[in-house]
């Protein structure tokens, strides 16, 4: 046989026929007199059960093992170990769909930031519509990167903390008036007096437990320099000053 009729016998292209060949999946026939290779029908059982064993979801790195005459696992082991990931995947996936449904059930988890948690998505709800706030937005946004990027115990305690704080009396209104008092400070400089004045209010809506005793919030590297040259000036000194004085154990 040649190439093409070995492919189309096993049902996949030459293309495909050349790339085992260079994984050495599927010994190379000799060439015959006029430079063709001769494939033989053992060619054509070799080939399929590596379509068969791609076809279940083995790696082409595990197919080769599994083809060796000296491989390390048994063909036994590696679809053992196969099933078990394929369920650790079923898994996955039961619950990426149950949150997916979640979402679908509430449009509160699909904002604009979204889609984040039920629990981040009642925290927004807890404080309401803040349409017109740059600053909100900032703070969201913030949030749903915290919620992607921390680890799950450390992002289950800041959810707690900061929606215990906005749960108290009186805390969603006092955030909605902090989102104002900061979006004032957009065109001001850092020397402004309505800085000091928003720093310490931020500050008193700080949970101590968020912020590390003796932490530096002045270091100007890697995240915090991100994090400041996305403020205004007179925004990014308020911010810093608050996290200073909560630091240091209250306004």
């Amino acid at each position: 046989m040649r190439i093409g009729e070995l492919a189309a016998v096993v049902g996949i292209t030459t293309r495909a026929v050349r790339h085992y060949h260079q994984l050495g999946l599927l010994p190379e026939p000799e060439r015959l007199g006029n430079g063709y290779r001769d494939y033989t029908l053992r060619h054509a059982v070799v080939l399929a059960r590596v379509r068969r064993l791609t076809e279940l979801g083995l790696g082409l790195a595990e197919v080769r093992d599994v083809l060796a005459d000296d491989a390390g696992k048994d063909l036994v082991e590696v679809l053992t170990e196969l099933d078990e990931d394929l369920a650790r995947q079923e898994e996955a996936l039961r619950e990426r769909r149950a949150r997916l449904r979640g979402l679908l059930e509430s449009a509160d988890g699909l904002s604009a930031e979204g889609p984040v948690s039920p629990e981040l998505a009642a925290l927004f709800k807890e404080v309401g519509p803040v349409d017109g706030s740059a600053m909100a937005a900032k703070d969201r946004e913030l949030l749903a990167l915290i919620e992607t990027s921390a680890p799950p115990e450390e992002r289950r305690r800041m959810m707690e903390l900061i929606g215990g704080a906005v749960g108290a009396a009186g805390g969603a209104e006092r955030a909605v008036g902090l989102y104002r008092l900061l979006d004032a400070l957009a065109g001001v400089e850092p020397d402004d007096p309505r800085v000091e004045e928003a720093a310490r209010e931020l500050a008193g809506c700080v949970p101590p437990e968020l912020v590390a005793e003796g932490a530096d919030f002045d270091e100007e590297g890697g995240f915090l320099r991100a994090f400041y040259a996305d403020f205004a000036p007179g925004q990014a000194e308020a911010i810093r000053r608050a996290l200073r004085i909560a630091a240091e154990g209250g306004p």
